[in-house]
């Protein structure tokens, strides 16, 4: 999956589906600048000499999902820029964005950016020729944001995934402290239930390019991890590039490292990192010797999740609802309410034991 073009590697990381990294890469608690994770650059393939970041300060909280109430945006019209519907991720948000204004009774005009800051500008213009109220942004150039704001009617905004300064009045996206402290924790409980917290070394794939978020997100998960089973031992952090082929060449160099472990931790920035791990696994015939946990829940990795035992658990990022978020509350700014500045995803682990209540498992 490792591209040449800004689409093909935002195809690669969105097709699993939340916090693929193009995506993450611009999420934070609270929000990040964009990092260049679809530059095609080849990742590292050494562990990464880093320590485990500090605590973060207080996170602020998940915000719950809010089916929209039928009627409540009767009379008005919002707008949604959409970061690039020829990505699965992409498409999900916006089909959540449409179907919970349609149910709110709102008209909703839809722009596909197209992964296009000169794009997205068009978008505001439109929309400020169409008079929306109030609308959401998801367009991927942080740097543009700006002038966007200043050519975009001047109403209620806020911003996806991808900062939006300064006219976003909230930031809806990834909580990846949390996110990473929630799938380490139960990576650990798993750990301790079933090998005494004993295992031959701990890997972490990350995407450093990602900057604040990888920190927040895979220190999140050392946190989690280290609540439950102490210290971490034998750490190897790789830069994996966020991708699945260069996850795979730079796991199976850390495999030769590595050639009488029998249980080996493995963690991912997504789960395109998690799923190059396993297949580097595969192929050295050592798939029995990792156990894994990702985050994003990405269609590409629920059969592994529901049916692989060593991959004991996943968190998800639910884009097939951000408009229960994104549409209700910015109806709420349209009616001069106030709301919290991160409306921030309530992520969920997953494992087998509760992914089919989750997803549709039935083709695993």
């Amino acid at each position: 999956m490792v591209t040449n073009s800004m689409r093909n590697g935002l195809e690669a990381l969105a097709s699993a589906g939340v916090i693929a990294l193009v995506l993450a890469g611009c999420t934070s608690t609270p929000a990040a600048e964009p990092s260049d994770t679809a530059s095609g650059s080849a990742p590292s393939e050494a562990p990464i000499a880093s320590e485990t970041p500090a605590a973060t300060p207080e996170s602020p909280e998940f915000v719950d999902f809010r089916v929209a109430v039928p009627g409540s945006g009767d009379g008005m019209k919002l707008g949604f820029i959409a970061l690039g519907d020829s990505i699965p991720f992409s498409k999900l948000v916006t089909d959540s964005m449409i179907a919970q204004a349609k149910a709110a009774g709102a008209e909703l005009i839809v722009c596909d950016s197209d992964f296009d800051g000169a794009k997205a500008l068009d978008c505001v213009k439109n929309f400020k020729t169409q008079g929306v109220q109030g609308y959401l942004n998801f367009q991927l150039d942080a740097g543009a944001a700006a002038g966007i704001c200043e050519a975009g009617p001047q109403v209620p905004v806020i911003a996806v995934d991808i900062e939006q300064l300064p006219c976003q009045v909230a930031f809806m996206g990834a909580n990846n402290q949390k996110a990473g402290f929630l799938g380490g924790a139960d990576l650990g409980t798993y750990f301790k239930t079933n090998f005494d917290c004993k295992y031959d070394a701990f890997v972490s794939m990350e995407q450093p390019t990602a900057g604040v978020v990888n920190d927040y997100r895979m220190g999140g998960y050392r946190e989690g991890f280290e609540s439950v089973c102490g210290a971490i031992e034998n750490l190897r952090q790789v830069d994996g590039g966020g991708v699945t082929d260069s996850a795979r060449t730079a796991f199976a160099d850390v495999l030769t490292t590595l050639p009488d472990a029998k249980k080996i931790v493995v963690v991912g920035i997504n789960d395109d990192s998690v799923l190059g791990a396993l297949a580097a696994a595969r192929t050295a015939g050592r798939d029995g010797d990792i156990y894994m946990s990702g985050q994003g829940s990405d269609p590409s990795a629920i059969c592994e999740i529901a049916t692989n035992p060593n991959w004991v658990g996943d968190v998800a990022y639910f884009p097939e609802r951000y408009g229960e978020i994104g549409i209700p509350y910015l109806i709420d700014l349209v009616n001069g309410e106030t709301v919290p500045a991160n409306l921030l995803i309530p992520h969920q682990f997953v494992d087998a034991s509760n992914i089919a209540d989750v997803y549709d498992t039935s083709s695993c």
